[in-house]
């Protein structure tokens, strides 16, 4: 292997086990359901996506967040 695709491996590693180690932040997590429900709310109004809103919060809620 060359010196340049060992320096790649390792540095994506490094990378790896750094995310892995950060918190998730709540802007970040549920990007799918953040997404649509985002959408809905913007083209219907907050009181005809609360679906979506009560997924979003179920996703949110499931990965450790407290909504």
């Amino acid at each position: 292997m060359s010196t340049v695709s060992a320096a790649s491996l390792e540095s994506a590693h490094v990378a790896e086990s750094t995310e892995q180690k950060k918190p998730l932040k709540p802007c970040c997590a549920c990007p799918d359901t953040k997404k649509v429900r985002d959408a809905c709310i913007i083209e219907k109004g907050e009181e005809h996506c609360s679906d979506l809103i009560d997924a979003h919060k179920d996703c949110m809620r499931a990965l450790g967040f407290k909504i």
